[in-house]
């Protein structure tokens, strides 16, 4: 193993020891900073951190995201670097994300082999849907203006390296849902006296199924999920109120737009079955992650480019991600990574025993650095 790779897995395990929650990655943003400076590279601190390195005198320039926040799980795992911040874990490979981002820097800081500018985005709160905002909102793509830019997500299952991704739809959207049922509490042994806000509740849960299974195509992806059902009821007493929590996915903005509506029909309509009101509200955190199709070619590229096994027009993934919101404003591409395919890296992702794979990290840096090169070519190298 060379130093280079060694000093990798050293901070990629310094990270994950050291894991920090959405807007809280004072510690993560300070290592990526002084590290990018070190090596001669143009830093901006704000809410996340920005690397400007600048070579020839192209005039394009290309954006690189890692995301750098930690999730509120207690660890399980048995390593020899678990988290030291209780009930904080790097369970999604955000560690990995960012070291082998740190990788490409410093590969491309010491052979600048390429003509423009490759922006470094470090950025928070990732796991909320809230960084990428932040950090548009604060003006990062005006101040450091990009033509395309491009992401990297591991993939626990997925052989080691294997890298993958698809042009337009890559990643669901994701609204979160709260359904507000007004009953009318009673005593447990007169049921008929009142309208148990549970039943109605219940009720509308099984309803919700039908949008997936009955108003949408059967391949379009889409999920409902109700994750909290919480009421005022008591030992003897039949709740007045239930509320009702949950999110859904989509994978196209006319689905996600249709869904609203069969939702609130739904429960406006069994409620008014039970001759009472109930009403929903929606939030969508994450807009659908969509994949331009010269980034994705270039994806493709670079990956047989750095000898990475490749898999063309994947399926797309029912998670959600926040760098929706960067290849919305500019072309982007959104790829996944194999993490292996046994022990803690094939864990699931949020899993309290996940671990990033170490053995990705040479890889993850080589293809940035080829990626860089194919989008920034020497002249005698262009590609389109």
């Amino acid at each position: 193993m060379s130093n280079f790779e060694t000093r990798l897995i050293e901070l990629r395990q310094d990270l994950h020891r050291n894991p920090e929650l959405g807007f809280q990655e004072t510690r993560t943003k300070a290592t990526v900073a002084d590290r990018m400076r070190a090596l001669g590279i143009e830093v901006h601190e704000g809410v996340g951190v920005v690397g400007v390195l600048r070579s020839g005198g192209g005039n394009k320039a290309i954006g690189l995201r890692a995301d750098m926040d930690a999730l509120p799980i207690t660890e399980t795992s048995v390593h020899d670097y678990v988290s030291t911040s209780p009930g904080v874990m790097h369970a999604c490979g955000h560690d990995g994300h960012t070291t082998m981002l740190l990788g490409a820097a410093e590969r491309l800081a010491q052979d600048p082999a390429f003509d423009g500018t490759v922006v470094f985005l470090f950025q928070p709160n990732e796991e909320h849907g809230l960084g990428a905002c932040a950090m548009i909102d604060e003006g990062v793509l005006e101040q450091f203006p990009v033509d395309e830019v491009y992401a990297i997500h591991n993939l626990p299952g997925a052989p080691t390296g294997q890298v993958s991704t698809r042009t337009g739809i890559i990643c669901n959207s994701e609204t979160l849902f709260e359904i507000d049922v007004q009953g009318q509490g009673g005593h447990a042994s007169m049921p008929q006296t009142g309208v148990d806000a549970i039943t109605v509740g219940a009720e509308i849960v099984l309803a919700l199924q039908t949008v997936v299974a009955r108003k949408l195509a059967p391949a379009s992806g889409a999920v409902i999920s109700v994750t909290e059902f919480l009421t005022d009821g008591q030992r003897n007493v039949l709740p007045g109120n239930a509320t009702l929590k949950g999110d859904f996915r989509a994978r196209s903005p006319e689905d996600r737009i249709a869904i609203e509506r069969f939702m609130r029909q739904i429960t406006e309509g069994v409620a008014a079955a039970h001759g009472i009101k109930a009403s929903v509200a929606f939030d969508t955190q994450f807009v659908e992650t969509i994949n331009s199709e010269a980034p994705v070619e270039a994806v493709y590229r670079a990956a047989e480019s750095a000898g990475c096994d490749l898999i063309r027009d994947r399926d797309p993934m029912s998670f959600s991600e926040d760098f929706a919101q960067f290849s919305a404003a500019v072309p982007g591409c959104f790829l996944l990574l194999g993490n292996g395919e046994t022990g803690p890296n094939a864990q699931p992702l949020h899993a309290s025993d996940y671990d990033f794979n170490d053995a990705l990290l040479p890889i993850g840096t080589e293809f940035w650095v080829k990626l860089v090169q194919d989008r920034l070519p020497l002249q005698k190298d262009h590609h389109s």
